[in-house]
């Protein structure tokens, strides 16, 4: 069963109904707990944002208590596998990883993945940029180590990441942010990679657009404003 993000009936208390949260809250509640009071993160008021980058391999978590407007880094994981290369998805089966701006959508704590995050792909950026006739969907953060799009990150692992989640969610936390890079958008990285993809100009026009985001985030520490225009870039107000 999927539950929709929107849905706000003591959310905390519907997910632990499933086996899978239980074991989550088992496993990882104490490991959690002492994460968030080393970085002095009140478990009643947390929100978080979700940052990726497809190059390194890396998902990191950021968090901040709801009053505050700056996020802080709290954890980083490897992702266990990956498929496609760089760049965004644009359609079914190309087996991409998207690249943008998302957020979660869907909780799932009966997944044929242990427990599963489900991001909005395709968003309005995507669907306007996209000339094919499916985009493809069910992109997810989940567990187990395989992935035709997703973002694997092992059955141990979405444990944790699940409790950030949910204790979000519970915390009317409407849109968990998931910010998905093909790289850490360095000035210096930037250019190694627009080197190496010299050929493809609008590649490298869509990952300019993605690092005036990029560069917000790194200097701020805040969660985006964006809104995207007729041609499906990104403007950050």
């Amino acid at each position: 069963m999927v539950l929709n993000a929107s849905a706000q009936t003591d959310f905390l208390k519907q997910q632990k109904k499933y086996v899978r949260v239980r074991t989550a809250f088992t496993d990882k509640e104490a490991v959690f707990n002492a994460n968030l009071s080393k970085h002095y993160i009140d478990l009643e008021s947390m929100n978080i944002l979700i940052v990726a980058f497809k190059a390194e391999d890396i998902f990191e978590i950021y968090a901040k208590d709801k009053s505050e407007t700056s996020y802080k880094q709290i954890a980083s994981y490897q992702v266990c596998s990956k498929s496609g290369e760089l760049g965004p998805k644009r359609k079914q089966g190309d087996y991409q990883v998207p690249e943008g701006f998302y957020h979660i959508d869907r909780f799932n704590p009966a997944s044929n993945y242990f427990l599963s995050l489900g991001i909005n792909y395709p968003n309005a950026a995507d669907r306007l940029k996209s000339k094919a006739k499916y985009l493809g969907g069910d992109i997810f953060i989940h567990g187990d180590c395989v992935t035709i799009g997703c973002l694997p990150m092992t059955d141990d692992k979405i444990k944790e990441i699940y409790l950030y989640a949910i204790h979000a969610r519970n915390n009317v936390q409407k849109q968990i942010p998931v910010y998905i890079f093909p790289f850490k958008m360095s000035d210096q990285n930037f250019k190694v990679y627009s080197e190496k993809y010299t050929n493809n100009p609008s590649l490298i026009d869509f990952w300019t657009n993605l690092k005036v985001g990029y560069d917000l985030f790194v200097e701020n520490k805040e969660e985006l404003k964006i809104s995207v225009d007729g041609a499906g870039d990104y403007s950050f107000n």
